[in-house]
């Protein structure tokens, strides 16, 4: 798991433990980051802090005080693109041009500099004093200024000008960072208002990442021009909108899904990125390991019965099942889907957009659905009684019923649905296996690095050190490709459940799910999570610390 800051610091000796305790405390008032509040307390200079980030990010930190840089290297950056983005160029190395920034977040705005100079580039480290003091030299601008002056003229276009159309600074604004999005593998966009400033972060791999701070009096005109676009009421502010963006960017067609919320500072916005351009993933490529594959292949070609895929908001249960529409859709099945909301058009496929507005809730769409004969149905959430009894009536009257629920593991679902108020001799005759799921981050083939775990880090995720047979354990290192985190992607691990004779007498007397997981566990019948997790540790997949990560529950 990558180190914070403050705990870089007090490893290397730089500060104390007190001194990251009164910095995390004059912190939390004044909306700075860690490094920000122990220079301002004088417990640590530019320097020192600066040289942590380059380690925390797996960047190289360099001092633009020393040596002078050569004038044919300083024309290949414009003057004003140095000052916006706040960069220097220093040399070229290998056909590669090598830039120092003061914020290691800024690398996303590195894809424009690479067409303007047409080379890769290196990002180094400096501190924010030393690039103010080049740019300053080198190109008689203060980028700070500079950065301020243009997005003033993107507010300033975007509140006075109403016919610039594609031209409007403010427009070119929004424009970049959905492709700085896409560029990065964002799948979401979060745009967050304070007091000083807007901030803007991207959730790439499941983490979210600060990429820029905008000024506080951009927050009205990029709010405004995103809500034009998503067919938003511009002049509402005090309630919560939804919304949906038809964008073409980098080639490709992007349908996002927006949502406002009125906060204290102003209105919060977050952007969903679909990508409806690219395919959809196959089985194969959801991280199952071959065995698993083989028994989620044989569980969705069953004629009848209900297949569920639990986890959290965000574990990729939809992809899951979509993956499973995709491998059964064929010319003599009929599938009809209800969905909230349909996030991708699959082709051949009927698919029901859930309309709460109009009364077209689940269950209504349910009992519409088998009056259309379909032999496979899908459910997007089973979310309350009425839409579990008419899935199972579905189930028990010859049709495939896939659906999701929110529990931590494989044998919660079946007493969720008991909880639902479901007969449970209902659900021991309808449910026929049950898919617990998680998205792990993907270390960075690019640098991973091997080490030796302790005895107790490999007894954390259920193995005994001679399991590993030699076969080495990575973890993550950190290197331009992958943004500085180690990890670069995501996979899922599994925890599979098929009802046996023997579950189903249990759930119809109705035992907890703690006797239903360890049954499943003694009979052989159930792979847990963290068994799955600790395969793919030993695969060289993932790390011991993100098993744990998501697996915590158990």
């Amino acid at each position: 798991m990558q180190k914070m800051l403050g705990e870089i610091l007090v490893a290397s000796g730089a500060i104390s433990e007190e001194q990251l305790r009164e910095a995390l405390a004059h912190q939390r008032n004044r909306d700075l980051r860690i490094g920000e509040a122990l220079i301002e307390l004088g417990h640590a200079t530019e320097e020192t802090v600066a040289r942590a980030l380059a380690r925390k990010h797996g960047l190289k930190y360099v001092d633009l005080g020393k040596g002078k840089i050569a004038q044919a290297i300083l024309e290949l950056v414009p003057a004003e693109m140095a000052a916006d983005i706040r960069l220097v160029p220093l040399m070229e190395r290998e056909g590669r041009l090598l830039v120092a920034i003061d914020d290691p977040m800024k690398t996303f705005a590195l894809d424009n500099l690479r067409f303007v100079v047409n080379r890769e580039l290196e990002a180094v480290l400096t501190t924010k004093g030393g690039l103010s003091q080049a740019l300053s030299t080198y190109y008689g601008v203060e980028g700070e200024s500079s950065t301020r002056r243009a997005v003033s003229a993107a507010s300033t276009s975007a509140s006075s000008t109403a016919d610039e159309g594609e031209d409007a600074p403010i427009i070119r604004l929004v424009t970049q960072m959905i492709e700085d999005a896409l560029d990065r593998r964002a799948s979401d966009i979060h745009i967050e208002p304070f007091g000083d400033r807007v901030r803007v972060r991207f959730r790439v791999d499941g983490m979210l990442r600060t990429v820029v701070d905008h000024p506080a009096h951009l927050k009205g005109p990029l709010i405004s021009r995103l809500k034009i676009m998503a067919n938003m009421d511009i002049a509402e502010k005090r309630k919560p909108q939804d919304g949906r963006i038809a964008a073409r960017a980098k080639g490709k067609d992007i349908d996002i899904r927006a949502s406002i919320l009125p906060s204290n500072h102003g209105e919060s916005m977050v952007m969903r990125l679909l990508d409806k351009s690219s395919a959809l993933l196959r089985l194969t490529d959801l991280g199952m390991r071959d065995d698993e594959y083989r028994w989620f292949k044989s569980v969705i070609q069953r004629p009848n019965g209900i297949f569920l895929v639990t986890g959290p908001t965000g574990s990729g249960k939809t992809t899951t099942l979509y993956a499973a529409l995709a491998e059964l859709n064929r010319a003599d099945v009929k599938i009809i889907t209800a969905e909230d909301p349909v996030e991708y058009n699959l082709p051949g496929i009927n698919q029901v957009q859930v309309r709460h507005q109009v009364g077209l809730d689940f269950a209504r769409i349910l009992r519409a659905m088998l009056r259309q004969a379909p032999n496979i149905i899908l459910v997007g959430e089973i979310r309350d009684r009425e839409t579990a009894e008419i899935a199972i009536q579905a189930a028990l009257t010859g049709h495939l019923v896939f659906s999701t629920l929110h529990t931590n593991d494989a044998p919660s679902a079946i007493t969720r649905l008991a909880d639902m108020g479901v007969k449970p001799f209902l659900v021991a005759a309808s449910v026929q296996a049950i898919l617990a799921q998680r998205l792990v981050r993907t270390l960075c083939p690019k640098c991973r690095e091997a080490y030796q775990p302790s005895a107790a880090e490999i007894a954390a995720i259920g193995l005994q050190p001679e399991q590993l047979g030699g076969r080495p354990i990575y973890r993550p290192k950190g290197c331009p490709a992958c943004g500085g985190s180690g990890y670069r992607g995501r996979k899922g691990i599994y925890e599979h459940l098929e009802m046996s004779p023997a579950l189903r007498e249990m759930t119809f007397r109705g035992e907890p799910s703690s006797r239903l997981r360890a049954f499943a566990v003694d009979s052989g019948g159930m792979t847990t999570l963290l068994a799955d997790g600790g395969r793919k540790v030993m695969d060289g997949v993932t790390t011991i610390d993100e098993i744990l990560r998501v697996t915590t529950s158990h």
